[in-house]
């Protein structure tokens, strides 16, 4: 029955409706169930033929607060909706979705009636909850989803994990740690929670202190495992003792750290055994700074080191069953300043519960999520889109090389820096000034340290000159004396608790400051109004948004982080938690589109959420360690904040927090051998990252800075750096894609090949668009690595042009100066000339190589490459096709037009195939030349 008779039948009914029939509601299909006291509500709206947005409540009103994260701009779409005796299904072009009468529960279906996935049965749950007078509920929804799919998602979290599926994540704001509540299956459906509270990604419950279990000293004396604290300087144990906790995670329980040991001195050791009080797997995790060690039964289930000041995670699992014991063994060396260290469990759950989907989350008042379905997972993050904000197209500039360090402290510095790169002829877009370039009494001002940087305007336009842009790090953060503050907190806009319990930052002897309120519409228009008199009008190109989780005090409990950020204007930060960095870029990218010159908004933010991508946004994984591990973990983070839906990540290339070996390495030591290497690979990895940019702590992170011209370090970052230039014409039409197909740049594999199950667990390679697979070297001294080759057509080494066979594993070369990189069969990649920026000429010609064995299709994107007109298609596409049957490569019409594009161009056009290897980088070799003036041309291959 179609709706529009719906309508007529169902209005004139409605007074007549059982409690178990639905209505209709402003286009929305609303089912009473018959369990009125727990699910009495059950509303979905169709957004589009694979898009339902679902909302249950615990009453019988629905929530009629704005979402924050979805745009609610959609168009009309036709469906169906049919009643029987137990449910009311509702029909799209693409979905069946039944909602039970009894309880409300939805499962969702395909054309044919196969099941997708289910809520599941009695997966509902509502607790009462209060905060700040304000009434709300504790949410839980689970779904049965499918034994044999994968998962992807929730965002860039440090654990190296890749397939969410079994697993559990927590999902909060941390530095290094973006929360996403988004997720996306091999099965081709996705969940986007709607939800800003603390939220926890399968099992529910915290992780517990590990006296959940039964705990045993060296000595078997049940109680406690035995804690040694050992001073290293005197070479003293000050205390040997039984403990049933290992809680030293934030700064209130630091607090209990016995004060007869030095933390720049300190060893500690916790041995013992643990024993389960049921059986079954036992899921840990260890929240670490300074070196980390963890035995159980003598294996070393991880060795990690975090800097002292920023904590990172690790997490393993262990059987463990009543009446057997095994030996634990955990060492910390803190390695220097207050440290952070805590072991933490999770006691069994049923497998096949661990295994559903489910979201819970601390605060909201209804369950809110949206169900998007597609025929791939392109698809389904295209209509994550839809409901959140499409993705612009980033300046192109922005594409290029980006040179970063903790930090320029002068305007001399930064500029002398340019002017190497310029004399080297090293290519460079961006260069960035990190922050503490104000009067050390005057963050929040935006002002300059006169001594400093005496003309930060002459500054901003010798780096324009020089043919370069320049970003600038600028936080949510105010000195108390500042007039900035003062005009915030004059309305009300400043969050008071830091002030309020004198709370002194890192700076000289510390000062008194807080963050403004991000969740004020007006207040995001003042944060905007003053960084554009005092910063934009310089000519300031981009914008670094730190510290946005927001950070108003490093390694502050949870619970104490909700006091520094209460209350925000839209009500209690326990319900608004994760949802700041958001609300901050929403202010900059308004301000400044408000503006005539029409220049691409650019930020770079340490934290984001679900529809950041909307506001002009890239996220950062924040102040991580440089180590292979940490550099490892980049690779599964990076690849699942991409799969959340959000196409613009990157790192710091290097890693940000430096280990004080390699501070004080000497020439010819194995740690500044290390040091090299490290950053050789990272950066090798770095180039195919969606934005490419090098940051760091001492030391410098500029290529000259880490190596010698001759050193094969230097030789192979300028390599890279010279490939990612060489591929502007690729990377650029992938960062058009973003918006014209909602692409996103760097793909899991099983993006591409989701029929192809052995890819599911793969984190360590990626897709770099559609074309070249990169497999990152993450192991000092590794020259070769083993690599994945998915099932397809076949595949070409990137450094050797060999052609190898899909759907098998290999053991490839990973010699020094070179990443084991592959590309498809059945692509084409385009290559521009040699360029040192992305403005220093035209695409002009550009090389398309054709990698045969299966038909092939690109569309090279351009457009003006600053400003907003691609939005009114200011845009163009040159179609390239190849047809593997007739060896026919075609180069399409031109579609679209702009000013200042190139009418008339040259196209060189190499064939790679089984008999004639093309590497990345001989792709001009043996070429066929073809003049383009927009109109098709074929080229035949020999």
């Amino acid at each position: 029955m179609k709706k529009t008779i719906l309508y007529l039948l169902l209005f004139s009914l409605m007074a007549a409706c059982s409690k178990d029939s639905y209505i209709m509601e402003n286009d929305q299909v609303v089912v009473t169930t018959s369990g009125q006291d727990a699910n009495p509500h059950t509303r979905l709206t169709v957004i589009s033929d694979g898009i339902i947005k679902v909302e249950a409540s615990a009453t019988r009103e629905f929530d009629t607060e704005k979402s924050l994260i979805a745009t609610e701009n959609y168009k009309k779409v036709d469906y169906d909706v049919e009643e029987n005796d137990s449910e009311v299904i509702i029909k799209t072009a693409k979905l069946i979705v039944k909602v039970s009468k009894a309880d409300g529960t939805v499962s969702y279906f395909d054309l044919d009636n196969q099941p997708i996935i289910a809520e599941k049965a009695n997966g509902r749950s509502f607790e009462p909850i209060t905060v700040d007078n304000t009434n709300g509920y504790t949410l839980r929804q689970q779904f049965d989803s499918p034994e044999d799919e994968a998962l992807y998602g929730l965002g860039q979290h440090q654990a190296d994990e890749i397939n969410y599926k079994g697993k559990n994540e927590e999902l909060f704001q941390y530095n290094t740690k973006v929360s996403i509540p988004f997720i996306v299956s091999t099965k081709k459906y996705g969940i986007l929670w709607d939800n800003y509270s603390l939220t926890r990604f399968g099992d529910p419950r915290p992780y517990s202190n590990i006296n959940t279990l039964k705990l045993y000293n060296k000595a078997e004396k049940a109680g406690g495992l035995t804690a040694t604290y050992h001073d290293t300087k005197t070479n003293n144990t000050c205390i040997e003792r039984d403990e049933e906790e290992i809680d030293y995670e934030n700064l209130t329980t630091i607090s209990k750290f016995p004060d007869c040991v030095d933390f720049n001195n300190a060893k500690i050791t916790w041995e013992g055994y643990i024993e389960g009080n049921e059986e079954g797997l036992h899921r840990f995790l260890c929240y670490y700074a300074g070196y980390t060690k963890l035995w159980i039964d003598g294996e070393l289930q991880f060795y990690k080191w975090r800097t002292a000041w920023n904590p990172s995670v690790a997490k393993f699992s262990v059987n463990l069953k009543p009446g057997e014991k095994k030996h634990i063994k955990l060492e910390w060396i803190p390695d220097g300043g207050v440290s952070y260290m805590g072991l933490k469990v999770l006691t069994p759950v049923d497998e096949e519960n661990q295994k559903d989907l489910s979201f819970y989350s601390e605060m909201g008042q209804d369950i809110r999520y949206y169900f998007v379905y597609g025929d791939n997972m392109d698809e389904v993050i295209s209509q994550y889109r839809t409901i959140t904000g499409k993705a612009q197209v980033m300046p192109k500039w922005s594409m290029g090389f980006w040179q970063s360090r903790e930090r320029y402290k002068t305007q001399e510095e930064l500029l002398d820096v340019l002017h190497e790169f310029r004399d080297r002829h090293i290519p460079l877009d961006n260069i960035v000034l990190d922050w503490s370039y104000w009067p050390e009494t005057k963050w929040g001002s935006h002002d300059f340290d006169l001594n400093r940087f005496p003309d930060a305007k002459a500054m901003v336009d010798e780096v324009h000159d020089n043919n370069a842009q320049i970003m600038i790090s600028v936080w949510p953060k105010f000195y108390l004396e500042t007039e900035h503050f003062k005009e915030f907190d004059e309305n009300g806009w400043m969050y008071r608790t830091a002030i309020e319990d004198s709370v002194k930052d890192w700076i000289g002897s510390g000062y008194y400051g807080s963050f403004y309120d991000a969740y004020s519409e007006d207040a995001r228009k003042l944060f905007w109004k003053q960084i554009n008199n005092k910063l934009y009008t310089k000519g300031f190109d981009a914008w670094w948004l730190d510290a946005t989780e927001p950070d108003v005090l490093s390694n502050a409990s949870l619970e104490y982080r909700k006091d520094l950020m209460n209350p925000t204007a839209l009500g209690p930060s326990t319900k608004y938690f994760n949802a700041f960095a958001l609300m901050n870029a929403k202010g900059i990218y308004e301000g400044q589109r408000a503006l005539e010159n029409d220049e691409r908004v650019f930020i770079l933010t340490r934290s984001g959420f679900a529809g950041i991508q909307k506001y002009g946004a890239v996220t950062w994984s924040g102040d991580i360690g440089t180590r292979w591990e940490d550099m490892k973990a980049q690779i599964s983070a990076g690849i699942n904040f991409a799969m959340s839906g959000l196409p613009y990540w990157t790192m710091d290339i290097g890693g940000f927090c430096v280990e004080k070996r390699y501070e004080r390495a000497q020439e010819g030591s194995e740690d500044l051998n290390e040091w090299r290497e490290l950053n050789t690979r990272w950066f090798q990895f770095g180039a195919f990252a969606p934005l490419f940019r090098v940051h760091g702590q001492y030391p410098y992170r500029e290529i000259f800075n880490i190596a010698p011209e001759d050193h094969p370090a230097y030789k192979s970052i300028l390599k890279y750096n010279k490939l990612r230039y060489s591929l502007m014409p690729y990377i650029y039409s992938l960062a058009g894609w973003t918006y014209t197909k909602d692409y996103t740049i760097m793909r899991g594999l099983a993006m591409d090949f989701t029929d192809d199950a052995k890819v599911y667990n793969i984190g360590d390679q990626f897709m770099f668009g559609p074309s070249i697979m990169v497999a990152p070297v993450y192991e000092y001294k590794a020259r070769k690595r083993d690599v994945y080759l998915p099932a397809s057509k076949g595949w070409y080494n990137g450094n050797t042009g060999q052609f190898l066979e899909g759907g098998q594993k290999i053991i490839a070369d990973a010699p020094y100066e070179d990443m084991p990189m592959f590309i498809k069969a059945g692509s084409i990649l385009p290559f521009g000339p040699e360029i040192e920026y992305t403005t220093q000429k035209p695409a002009d010609p550009i090389t398309l190589v054709v990698y045969t064995g299966d038909d092939a299709t690109f569309e090279i994107y351009e457009d003006e490459g600053t400003n907003y007109n691609y939005e009114n298609g200011a845009f163009t596409e040159i179609p390239l096709t190849w047809s593997e049957a007739e060896k026919t490569l075609t180069i399409g019409a031109r579609k679209g037009e702009f000013e200042g594009m190139l009418k008339d161009r040259t196209f060189r056009v190499v064939f790679a195939s089984k008999a004639n290897g093309v590497s990345l980088y001989d792709e001009k070799a043996d070429y066929k030349e073809v003049k383009y003036d927009g109109t098709e041309q074929k080229v035949i291959m020999e």
